[in-house]
């Protein structure tokens, strides 16, 4: 019996093979995709903004090159500002899927939100690429509609518990999580790494300010390596804390930390001993000169899946030319997808994830106020 996967496959090579012109080019006629819009699901306001206009601008981009190549097939780019909430996620994506001309979505942006949402946008049968919900459970629920365009926190989370281990010679670490599906998954992933080196653990409530009380305990614990699953804001607030109560461990967290929010936040204490993982590429090596127009259209560097966001819209934007202005060819054709994005390979697996030769993890140092690539750590 044939898999969702494979129906909605066979049914995009007949949808192509009918839109091929009749004078033989080589390209489908785009005419019925015309017009068709595509989702920005994210934090585009509030304390996870950083994130959420990353993706916005990189998805930005390639549709102003779009537009500019193609103006003759309008194709809209819409926001949907989650502010990285979970109780909005599912509103929205009803929002979503009760617009027939939306046939793809770039994101959802968090893991809480995606987990949310996602349900509702797999029902509705829109297509989804995620370039920055890492919780590595989403690839397992069964949604035909999902994929990602980074790796999984299961292979961040072994990279960081490696890095920790063989470069930082960590032995006494304390890993501290804001309880999100995302923060806690990823903290547990390095506690699975790192075994009977983590010698203590706690939960901080998410949006804290007052970190006073795991600041005593990591000073008790004496620990050499102090992990955080979370994001910028409170991360940068706990590190700052920790410097105060005199507590040198050096600070590693994952890439729900590489935002200029964290630096903000931190202040000095994020000059020294912090390492920030993230299962992306370094967007400073984007190839297509990809930082460059970056720069170019907004006038800065490109920030955490800028250059990931910039290749999703860029597999939509190719499944429109080739005349998929509905959702099953969308997804059919997102499904067989395999071809070179600025960022890597872009392929996927049955279950939505990056095949495993595309997917690379990063350790980051803080150097005069900027994220800067240390090197490439090993996901296995």
């Amino acid at each position: 019996m044939l898999t969702l996967r494979a129906r909605t496959a066979l049914l995009a090579l007949v949808t192509v093979l009918a839109g091929c012109s009749a004078t033989g080019d080589d390209e489908p006629s785009p005419v019925d995709a015309c017009g068709s819009r595509i989702a920005v699901l994210g934090p585009l306001s509030g304390d996870s903004a950083d994130f959420g206009g990353n993706i916005y601008d990189g998805a930005r981009l390639a549709f102003d090159q779009y537009a500019a190549a193609h103006p003759d097939c309008p194709v809209d780019l819409v926001d949907f500002d989650s502010q990285g909430d979970p109780k909005q996620a599912p509103a929205l994506a009803q929002r979503i899927v009760d617009d027939p001309r939306i046939v793809g979505v770039i994101g959802p942006g968090f893991s809480g939100e995606a987990e949310a949402a996602l349900p509702i946008l797999d029902q509705g049968g829109v297509t989804t690429i995620t370039t920055s919900a890492t919780r590595t459970e989403l690839s397992a629920r069964g949604w035909p509609t999902f994929h990602r365009l980074v790796g999984n926190d299961a292979a961040q989370g072994r990279a960081a518990g490696w890095y920790i281990d063989q470069v930082l010679g960590g032995t006494a670490v304390f890993v501290v999580d804001d309880g999100s599906a995302y923060g806690r998954g990823l903290a547990d992933e390095v506690v699975d790494r790192l075994g009977a080196k983590v010698v203590q653990r706690a939960t901080v409530a998410a949006r804290a300010t007052d970190f006073g009380a795991v600041v005593g305990q990591v000073r008790s614990a004496d620990a050499d390596v102090v992990f955080y699953g979370g994001y910028y804001a409170e991360a940068g607030r706990l590190l700052r804390q920790l410097r105060a109560g005199a507590v040198a461990a050096t600070f590693v967290a994952g890439d729900g930390v590489k935002a200029d929010g964290f630096l903000h936040a931190a202040g000095d204490a994020a000059a020294d001993d912090v390492v920030i993982t993230c299962p992306c590429l370094p967007p400073e090596r984007a190839g297509e000169q990809f930082p460059q127009h970056y720069r170019d259209s907004f006038g800065r560097e490109p920030g955490t899946n800028s250059a990931e966001s910039y290749d999703a819209a860029r597999v939509f934007l190719a499944g429109i030319r080739a005349g998929h202005g509905d959702r099953a060819g969308m997804e059919a054709f997102v499904d067989a997808y395999d071809g070179p994005g600025v960022t890597t390979r872009i392929a996927w697996t049955s279950s939505g994830e990056l095949v495993s030769s595309s997917v690379s993890v990063w350790a980051f140092r803080v150097r005069q106020g900027l994220f800067v690539a240390e090197r490439a750590i090993p996901a296995s």
